[in-house]
């Protein structure tokens, strides 16, 4: 099964957790404490530059003959549609700018350039996602409810079409995301009338974004409609692909672990900072890669403080990276290319029934739990970690000698 006592499988015991806590608070306290005109400024010069950018390529479309000019002007609508997805609407949406008291610039009042509902799409990923980050049966993002992503799920012989579901789910994504909000907002509505206005509500949304995206600008665009159809089509399929392997990259590779919901029983707040390190992954970026992912390149920073301003995690990064050190903890990261292939494995491996695998929900690389350390010399007594005898070590002991793998 998947992780049920999450500081036994860290290697710490309670001292240590609720150590690592107040480190983790602290951290939060400091840049809280910090933020003010220099923050302001970047996410306002993100939204004028997100705006200029999507009007530029609003011009160049339809006003350019060539097929190069369609080219330039569709990427950098793309561009454009990316940016206000992930760098602005995703993280306005998870309240980061909340402190500016700017009602415009607000987690209550951004409408985000998608199918989906800003407000539904707020509870299904802010409420469900990231308090019940990977617990199994609570998460409805551990595999979006069309994929089987960690052998705790019963495998089912519709799971033979997850490789092409993968696919499907990246040219669609901002649809599958429209849906995945609309069934937490039913699951949450107490009266089938209160269910029946959401639907409402997402509809409503919906004609609206076809209506600009694929009869506005095209009319606006006279003879030439065709033009921008096709452009705008791309631009959300190259948004759709590129948010959708952003996502799956921070949070299906190996390393980013499951966690039953026994886990979460009578869990404190440095036990839930410890499941958020744990359950994520990061991927290596540089100043451009990570603004185009949103800053969501820091997976595990993110997690750990959803609140806090994308612009600031790269230095949050840091001091998280140390503390990892400190606890002999590991820090899931490496290449964007790495990443997604190890996801990709995970949803391919996994689309066949459990006889054609080799490893258990106990030690596979995807999915793992406390009883993976049961037969090796690792410690399991929660001692102190500061004779660098944590998860990390354990880890590595696992790593010299031979298991089960496929």
């Amino acid at each position: 099964m998947a992780i049920t006592q999450v500081a036994v499988y860290a290697h710490l015991n309670d001292t240590d957790v609720e150590a690592l806590g107040r480190e983790l608070d602290a951290i939060r306290s400091d840049i809280a404490d910090s933020l003010g005109a220099r923050d302001a400024a970047y996410i306002h010069r993100t939204i004028a530059l997100q705006r200029m950018l999507d009007l530029t390529a609003r011009l160049v479309i339809p006003l350019t003959r060539s097929r190069t000019g369609w080219l330039v002007g569709t990427i950098a609508l793309a561009a454009a549609k990316s940016i206000e997805n992930m760098e602005i609407a995703h993280n306005v949406g998870h309240g980061q700018w909340d402190w500016m008291n700017d009602p415009e610039i607000h987690s209550t009042t951004w409408e985000w350039d998608m199918a989906g509902l800003s407000s539904q799409w707020r509870y299904s990923h802010n409420y469900i996602h990231h308090i019940f980050t990977n617990v199994v049966g609570m998460d409805d993002d551990v595999g979006f409810g069309v994929m089987r992503v960690t052998r705790d799920e019963p495998w089912r012989p519709v799971h033979l079409l997850q490789p092409l579901r993968n696919y499907l789910l990246a040219a669609i994504f901002e649809w599958g995301i429209a849906l995945h909000g609309l069934h937490a907002a039913r699951a949450r509505a107490t009266t089938e009338e209160r269910k029946a206005a959401e639907g409402r509500a997402l509809r409503r949304k919906i004609a609206r974004q076809v209506t600009k995206d694929y009869v506005l600008f095209p009319a606006l665009s006279g003879r030439r409609w065709r033009r921008t159809l096709t452009a705008n089509a791309t631009a959300n399929l190259i948004r759709n692909i590129w948010a959708y392997l952003v996502i799956f990259c921070g949070h299906f590779p190996d390393g980013a672990e499951k966690f039953t919901p026994t886990a979460m029983e009578d869990e404190t707040r440095s036990e839930w900072y410890l499941r958020q390190m744990l359950g994520s992954a990061n991927f290596d970026a540089g100043p451009a890669l990570a603004f185009a992912s949103g800053h969501l390149c820091y997976q595990i920073e993110h997690h750990l403080f959803p609140d806090l301003p994308s612009n600031r995690l790269p230095e949050i990064a840091e001091r998280v990276r140390a503390l990892c050190d400190k606890y002999d903890l590991p820090y899931t990261r490496g290449p964007l290319a790495r990443q997604y292939l190890l996801a990709l494995r995970t949803i391919h491996k996994l689309a066949l029934p459990d006889r054609f695998l080799t490893a258990t929900s106990d030690n596979a690389p995807e999915t793992a739990s406390e009883r993976r350390f049961l037969a090796s010399t690792a410690i399991l007594s929660g001692a102190s970690v500061m004779g660098r005898q944590g998860l990390r070590t354990a880890l590595e002991r696992l790593r010299r000698r031979p298991r089960l793998s496929a």
